[in-house]
């Protein structure tokens, strides 16, 4: 490793994330209905940095205003299965100031958006008070499958763990359970413990990092994870997940070691109290490898391009090791503490 590839360009980064805060490369035009997830990375990021604060309570107001145009609300005839945040504006057009949805057909909530745009509200300050709660939740409730899995919209999707991940933090945030069969969840998520004790995308297929991560913090979420793994399955998923380690994390066995897998694995060690059994030195090693100091932000392999999702959750791994300058990262709901203990002061008032 290069010298300077030892030390965290911090201001490198922070001028990274805030170069997606107002524009897309080119490169990632795709990625441009899901603009909210990108937002949510970057302030995360920036949050994790400690440098949110470069931004006034003007600006994070304006901030939060674009995030709310974006929030799907009943329409005439009261039907909420459509309520939740959509991930762009791109469909959209203004008048007197005021974001209208062009085409009804795309104004249709999506579980991870409303999951991001919630989590990027709480930690820019905002109190949650011009979030239509009942809605949002029962949007959440006509997005579940009878497997008890979630699909991400009603446009028409895959239904996976990554979406009972979003729907458990949104009933976490929102702190009403009645959006989700609970059952009907948990035998899904049982039913994806695999041969290999860890989780799956589906019964008795190979355990994923990511997967594994949104079923175990899922768990966490409800207060399940006991009630769902025997002892012996919850060792054993202890053991899987720290068997990903290389020097850093990889997703499965025999791929690649990849950037974000420091915080999917990571922080499902964390959820497991297995975490001080990584080699930090290693895994550091690995993170800090991927780091671009020409730009700002880190890549998922080295020599790669750099994006905002590998940046921040390269961060987040780093901040799980103690890493100097960073905050700290909850690891089921991925917010900065600082911005879940917010969330729980809103709870309070609620």
């Amino acid at each position: 490793m290069d010298a300077d590839e030892s030390v965290l360009a911090k201001k490198k980064h922070v001028e990274f994330f805030k170069m997606y805060l107002y524009f897309i490369p080119a490169r990632m035009f795709v990625l441009d209905s899901t603009r909210l997830s990108i937002v949510f990375f970057s302030i995360s990021g920036l949050e994790i940095l400690g440098a949110l604060s470069d931004y006034n309570e003007s600006t994070r107001k304006s901030m939060c205003d674009w995030i709310y145009s974006l929030q799907i609300h009943p329409d005439e005839d009261g039907d909420c299965s459509k309520c939740g945040f959509q991930g762009t504006d791109t469909f959209m057009t203004l008048e007197d100031g005021v974001a209208v949805h062009c085409n009804k057909m795309f104004a249709n909530g999506h579980l991870a958006m409303t999951y991001t745009g919630l989590v990027t509200l709480v930690t820019l300050g905002d109190d949650l008070s011009r979030v239509n709660r009942p809605a949002i939740i029962k949007g959440v409730a006509a997005l579940q499958q009878e497997d008890g899995s979630f699909a991400c919209t009603l446009l028409g999707s895959e239904n996976d763990m990554r979406f009972v991940y979003c729907a458990c933090c949104i009933c976490y945030i929102l702190q009403d359970w009645s959006g989700m069969d609970m059952d009907k969840t948990l035998s899904y998520i049982r039913g994806s413990f695999s041969y290999d004790y860890g989780f799956g995308q589906g019964p008795d297929l190979e355990s994923h990092g990511g997967v594994a991560y949104c079923a175990v913090a899922s768990l966490v979420l409800m207060g399940k994870l006991h009630d769902v793994l025997t002892p012996k399955e919850y060792e054993g998923l202890r053991r899987w997940a720290l068997m990903k380690q290389v020097a850093g994390f990889q997703g499965r066995a025999n791929k690649q070691e990849d950037t974000c897998y420091s915080f999917w694995v990571g922080a499902t060690l964390k959820m497991l109290d297995f975490y001080e059994m990584v080699n930090y030195e290693e895994n550091r090693k690995y993170v800090m490898s991927t780091q671009c100091l020409d730009t700002g932000g880190f890549s998922k392999v080295r020599f790669s391009y750099p994006d905002p999702l590998h940046s921040y959750l390269g961060l987040c791994g780093l901040s799980f090791m103690g890493e100097n300058g960073l905050g700290e990262v909850h690891p089921a709901l991925n917010m900065s503490m600082r911005a879940v203990n917010c969330l729980h002061k809103i709870h309070q008032s609620w």
